[in-house]
């Protein structure tokens, strides 16, 4: 894999670029290591300080201390003697649940819990450490990650179109940019949603403060263009089982736009749905939904169905899953429950 390499002269030495950001023009003066603290997951303050004592820390282009501030516009980069650990890809006999595969491609039904790529935190054990080992020459996508086309969240379940070919990663990835894929979530959110089905529209960018999040922008100020169409299933009176079809796939879109029209997807730790936000204050009604969550231990989100064009027979493919066992069960004790206690509808 191509590693991010950056020539520094002044010491003819070679470094790595580990992580490179850039403040937003609304950025206000803040110290580094406050502001890579809001953007590296997992890192520590004592880490981040001891890379700037090093000289790992650049903005622009310059090696700074901990207490240097950031401002608008400012390029924060971390640089090191060693390749990040992502790009030292090693294969893992890791079992894969393949519903098709041909010659050009391969449908991957993943499994909850599962990381797509390799990254910070999370080096192994990944679809892609699983895909270096069950196949050979994968063509490499933009981000130089073997074989993926598109990706979906950890602890979102269900289907990805995986490329064998060049072409078909040139051909697949063309149509999920030029959206005409098909692509239909399913989700348990919090919340009796109001309207049978609707569209939500929103820019989508990483959320001012908490850089772990995404936002909607609606004024379109700042952001991506991000489409999603929602559909209800099922209602069970303080949470909806909804068909989502994106339009768009951004981060994390579904889970920030439904949160952004008031439903935010059940058990959604990094969201807030693993609180109780719909029921009652009764203490059975607690340790229900604790019941839940200890079944459905993340947020309720599955990949259902994925359609494209084949790069090679130019015909149009439609792939189904099954919703997977957590999910099912906790459908089941909302379905229950939703019976015997009759729940009123909430907005």
């Amino acid at each position: 894999m191509n590693k991010p390499i950056v020539e520094i002269d002044a010491e003819n030495e070679e470094l790595y670029e580990h992580y490179r950001f850039e403040a937003g023009k609304g950025q206000q003066p803040l110290r580094v290591d406050k502001f890579l603290m809001n953007l590296v997951e997992n890192a520590t303050r004592n880490k981040i300080q001891k890379a700037a004592e090093a000289g790992n820390i650049y903005i622009n282009d310059v090696a700074v201390k901990s207490n240097h501030k950031v401002k608008a516009n400012d390029i924060v980069r971390v640089l090191m003697e060693h390749p990040p650990y992502e790009y030292l890809l090693e294969p893992e006999n890791i079992p894969l649940n393949i519903p098709y595969e041909d010659d050009q491609l391969l449908i991957v039904n993943k499994e909850p819990g599962m990381v797509v790529h390799p990254g910070h935190g999370n080096y192994s054990g990944t679809l892609v450490n699983a895909l270096a080992y069950h196949f050979e020459n994968l063509p490499m996508n933009s981000s130089e990650r073997p074989g993926l086309v598109h990706r979906i969240d950890k602890d979102t379940s269900g289907l990805l179109v995986i490329a064998k070919t060049e072409q078909a990663m040139t051909y697949l990835t063309q149509q999920f940019a030029d959206k005409t894929s098909e692509r239909e979530y399913i989700a348990l959110v919090w919340g009796n949603v109001k309207e049978d089905e609707g569209t939500i529209e929103g820019n989508i960018d990483r959320h001012p403060k908490d850089r772990m999040q995404m936002a909607v922008f609606p004024d379109g100020d700042q952001g991506k263009h991000a489409v999603t169409h929602y559909k209800v299933l099922e209602r069970f009176g303080y949470v909806t089982l909804v068909s989502c079809r994106l339009e768009t796939g951004r981060t994390h879109q579904i889970r920030v736009h439904m949160k952004y029209i008031g439903h935010t997807l059940f058990n959604d730790a990094r969201y807030g749905g693993d609180a109780i936000l719909k029921g009652t204050t009764f203490t059975k009604y607690k340790q229900f939904i604790d019941n839940c969550f200890k079944i459905l231990p993340r947020q309720a989100l599955h990949a259902k169905t994925l359609g494209f064009e084949h790069p090679v027979t130019k015909e149009f493919m439609r792939f189904d899953s099954e919703v997977p066992a957590d999910m099912v069960e906790c459908l089941e004790k909302w379905r229950v429950y939703a019976k015997s206690h009759n729940a009123e509808d909430e907005e």
